[in-house]
């Protein structure tokens, strides 16, 4: 029996699946988890001594790659003068005048520790301020596992077919109406019919837990026109999208601005993170300014805002986007490139260094269409993959991602891996 077999069976028998989040256990793509021993640049070792070229990069934060030097050096510094406090620190007061800098629309922000949190807590806000119940969100997009949003959702939700959770009480679903992600017209007839209830519109301006679909022409803007119209607020959860596809998020790269922004992943460096904020007299009604309650014990976490500081700081550099826009390109022609010559049927989305290869024959736009990808064949790709040291996410409806330690050296690998895999399929 291997390490990671070990652990494995280890694990099962104290956590459901062995694992502490569901699309780890491997589920969609069949076979037993690798069990990480650690990871440096673009590359991680598993507890047998495999290694692996990583294009997950733990679901999207680690921009910079593994281990990245200004991220350690900086919170190896700052857990000598301790890990927590339970009190406000001068690097929580930069990191959020940082954001606000680097996102316009974030006139004031309030840190959590989860993407889960940011959103929920955006939600709860949006409900106090418009004294409004009811929602609209996207099929398959995802804004964690908060009651109230973990209906028709993605990513786990899509990859175990179960759109919506036992546990979830129907009252606080009824409230929550879901709509066709980049269907501008459902949108407007639902706020024509309930206008006057609706709190928020709440999206992920490019999705990622349906797999990565970007807004169709309009889409964001005329929401945008929309829910202004209608006196609802609109949300964009950037906890993926953040500093990944533009410095200033989705909003910058389409021109959009929301009245509330989610945000994670990335702004922590690879430690827990999340946060929402938005205009100022919306925030104003945060506690202890207003009367909407929230709060944290680990919010503004001394060493998540040390790494966060680091990686934004190293995000600065104009060619950073550039360059991670290249190397985003030059993965999707190698993989569009080995399907071709295979004759494999197949459809790359991508958005900057977030990317999806569905294997589906024509354009996924919406949660449909992307149901519609042969997930049976996805697995066997992502285990011929992995079989040659290339590792994709374990599902069909989840993103890749590049981070600035790939090398073109890199993606041309990840490139032949597919053109064997294909091959084979």
């Amino acid at each position: 029996m291997t390490g990671s077999e070990a652990l494995y069976e280890r694990g099962r028998r104290l956590m459901p699946g062995g694992v502490n989040s569901p699309v780890r256990a491997f589920g969609a793509v069949g076979g037993r988890p690798f069990f990480v021993s650690r990871g440096e640049g673009a590359r991680i070792w598993d507890e047998d001594g495999r290694s692996y070229l990583d294009f997950l990069g733990s679901w999207g934060p680690l921009i910079l790659g593994h281990a990245p030097a200004p991220v350690v050096e900086a919170v190896g510094e700052a857990i000598r003068r301790g890990t927590s406090f339970g009190a406000p620190t001068a690097r929580e007061v930069e990191l959020a005048e940082l954001i606000s800098r680097a996102i316009p629309s974030v006139e004031m922000v309030r840190l959590v520790s989860s993407g889960t949190e940011a959103a929920m807590s955006a939600i709860r806000l949006a409900r106090g301020a418009t004294g409004r119940d009811a929602i609209i969100k996207f099929e398959g997009c995802y804004h964690g596992h908060a009651d109230s949003l973990l209906v028709k959702a993605g990513s786990g939700g899509a990859t175990f077919s179960i759109p919506d959770s036992l546990g979830v009480p129907s009252a606080l679903a009824s409230l929550t109406l879901t709509l066709p992600f980049n269907d501008l017209a459902a949108v407007r007839r639902t706020l024509e019919t309930r206008d006057g209830k609706i709190a928020a519109v709440i999206v992920e301006p490019v999705a990622g837990n349906m797999g990565v679909v970007p807004p169709t022409r309009g889409f964001l803007q005329g929401l945008r026109d929309l829910t202004r119209h209608h006196g609802a607020l609109l949300i964009f959860d950037e906890v993926i999208t953040g500093f990944r596809v533009a410095y200033g998020g989705a909003q910058s790269f389409y021109g959009v601005s929301p009245d509330l922004t989610c945000l994670g992943k990335i702004i922590g460096g690879g430690l827990p993170v999340g946060a929402y904020g938005g205009r100022r007299d919306l925030m104003e009604h945060v506690a202890p300014l207003g009367k909407v309650y929230q709060a944290g014990t680990l919010s503004g976490n001394p060493l998540t805002v040390t790494a966060g500081l680091a990686t934004l700081r190293a995000l600065a550099d104009p060619t950073v986007y550039r360059r991670l826009e290249a190397m985003g390109a030059k993965l999707q022609a190698g993989v569009e490139a080995a399907a071709r010559e295979a004759g494999v049927l197949l459809t790359v989305n991508r958005v900057g260094s977030m990317l999806t290869p569905f294997f589906a024959a024509g354009p996924v736009t919406d949660f449909e269409s992307a149901k519609r990808s042969n997930t049976s064949r996805y697995a066997k790709f992502f285990q011929g993959m992995l079989a040659r040291g290339v590792f994709f996410a374990p599902s069909q409806f989840e993103a890749a991602f590049v981070s600035l330690a790939h090398s073109e050296a890199d993606i041309d690998s990840a490139g032949a891996a597919a053109r064997e895999v294909f091959r084979a399929l």
